[in-house]
């Protein structure tokens, strides 16, 4: 076993230590101890066996504790707290040795070549070009985009993909709301149909179709030109609003081409040949019942339109087809029903589909003054993600939706995204990354050198050691991430990882009249830069050396 962090050397010593003991081995829980006085590192192994080797969780944490073989190189004292935690305290050499180790890895610290030679394909976004991008959309992007940027820094070759659907009902109703505001535009008076949308940008297309075609098309309410000028010039403002927030696409897939090229009638024939699709009352059904669910689910509806689930399954096959290591999808909470049924279709069509990963993010709330404020792509007025970023930034956004768990609904907070202070999260963390810019330049200014040979040693402060343990900290984020693909892991720890910077920076001057000291620190404060700077990469966030 490569031990590459401290939680990888001590799960592996717990676990020879329960083999000797003869007790049951399982995976071993090592987190960050809630109490520090305990110790840095806790584990909950004794009482998650207490009941199954029938003794006292602490009297077990006593009896492993005695039995561990510990290097005083990583570990230099082993407490036990009720009502049976195992605590761990970093050895000062190992946090030396792991500072050093940061200050030469340098930007490749907390990377690894897990994906070497691997390929990734992650889909998001995926909004039908029916109108501008909303705030509800932006969370998906910036998720999606993120994701991706995760696992580049573990070495996979990713695919940004964007799925959308040109025909259907909700582009037709774009079409001819496009008409009605068409004809407005000639003086006539008309009323948008049942469910169009209303928004300006609709107004703003059909002057556009005015100004080229005059009154042409005054007798051609079902004419191409108004739904296709529409998406294309929709399509552009999607892929100007998401290179604000930094996220570009490698490719687009069109629905319809699975239509197209059959792929879609080949999905039915072979699911009627496996029995698990079949006509009834004019539709399709879809045998879910075989899946574990209590009824069928609707493929083709009586109308002849195919539901999500058919030209998914047909999206997914294609996606399976082109030999990705990893695919990933990044649905909304509307989704949660459907893609079990997709997965569920392709495992029957003799699919594996253990390497499809698929992420629900819960939906939206823009708040301010506490009042929540409409997102609705059909209704005439509303925010857009392009409004939003123009208002408080492209790093506020990308942050903001990052800021909660992706499970959890995310009220978008106006009035504190708009503080151009330290009680933005974002500021704080750009304010930090500035700080120790400034420290570094003034350093260099009069002759301290970033040095890896600096004597550690004198590093003793509270602040500073706690600093460092940070700082060694993050290779076992970088891991979590990969392994939860959850964004908000990451900037919960940067917010840590910030607060004991400005900490450290109160109380301990960095630059002084003791040379050696002020070389330790340099050092120290370039470790905290790096590992800074590597965060809001991946986070998609800028950088700032003044502000």
């Amino acid at each position: 076993m490569t031990i590459t962090t401290f939680k990888d050397y001590l799960r592996n010593q717990i676990l020879t230590t329960l083999e000797e003991l003869s007790m049951p081995t399982r995976d071993v829980h090592l987190e960050k101890s809630k109490i520090p006085e305990y110790g840095d590192l806790s584990s909950n192994i004794a009482l998650t066996l207490a009941k199954e080797v029938k003794g006292s969780p602490l009297d077990l944490a006593e009896r492993i504790k005695e039995n561990l073989h510990l290097s005083p190189d990583y570990c230099s004292a082993v407490t036990i707290s009720p009502p049976g935690f195992l605590n761990f305290i970093y050895s000062p050499k190992y946090i030396r040795k792991q500072l050093i180790t940061l200050l030469k890895t340098g930007d490749s610290y907390g990377k690894t070549d897990v994906g070497k030679g691997k390929c990734a394909l992650v889909e998001f976004v995926s909004a039908n070009p029916t109108g501008p991008l909303t705030v509800g959309h932006g969370r998906q992007a910036v998720l999606g985009d993120t994701v991706s940027n995760i696992l580049e820094w573990h070495d996979y070759d990713v695919a940004r993909e964007y799925y959308f659907n040109d025909a259907g009902r909700q582009m037709r109703l774009l079409g001819e709301s496009v008409y009605v505001r068409y004809m407005e535009s000639l003086g006539e008076k008309m009323t948008l149909p049942e469910g169009g949308y209303q928004g300006n940008y609709i107004r703003d297309i059909a002057n556009h179709i005015y100004k080229i075609h005059h009154d042409t098309l005054k007798e051609q309410p079902d004419s191409p030109v108004f739904k296709e000028t529409a998406e294309k010039i929709i399509f552009e403002d999607i892929k100007s609003t998401l290179e604000k927030l930094g996220i570009y696409f490698d490719g687009f897939v069109n629905e319809k081409t699975f239509y197209e090229n059959q792929a879609i009638d080949q999905v039915i024939s072979r699911l009627r040949r496996k029995n698990l699709a079949y006509n009834l009352d004019g539709a399709v059904w879809l045998k879910t019942t075989d899946f574990g669910k209590s009824q069928d689910t609707v493929l083709i509806k009586r109308t002849g339109e195919p539901t999500y689930r058919l030209p998914d399954i047909a999206y997914h096959e294609d996606k399976i087809k082109r030999g990705f290591d990893l695919i990933v999808d990044i649905f909304g909470s509307d989704h949660k029903d459907t893609y079990p049924d997709v997965i569920s279709a392709l495992q029957c069509l003799n699919y594996r589909t253990d390497h499809i990963q698929v992420l629900i993010h819960q939906f939206v709330t823009l708040k301010q003054k506490g009042v929540k404020v409409s997102m609705s792509t059909r209704k005439a007025t509303f925010v857009t993600l392009d409004d939003l970023i123009e208002i408080v930034g492209a790093d506020v956004v990308r942050y903001f939706f990052l800021m909660r768990n992706m499970k959890s609904h995310l009220n978008f907070d106006m009035d504190l995204a708009m503080k151009e202070s330290e009680e933005n999260p974002v500021y704080y963390l750009q304010y930090a990354h500035a700080r120790i810019c400034n420290i570094l330049k003034y350093g260099k200014e009069v002759g301290i050198p970033s040095d890896v040979t600096a004597d550690f040693t004198l590093l003793k402060e509270p602040s500073e050691l706690n600093l460092i343990k940070e700082l060694i900290y993050f290779p076992e984020i970088t891991k979590q991430i990969l392994d939860s693909l959850e964004p908000q892991i990451i900037s919960n720890y940067l917010q840590d990882l910030a607060t004991l910077f400005h900490k450290f920076y109160t109380e301990c001057r960095v630059v002084t009249e003791d040379i050696s000291l002020s070389v330790a620190r340099i050092g120290l404060v370039s470790g905290v830069k790096t590992v800074l700077a590597s965060s809001l990469e991946i986070l998609g966030i800028s950088r700032p050396e003044r502000m």
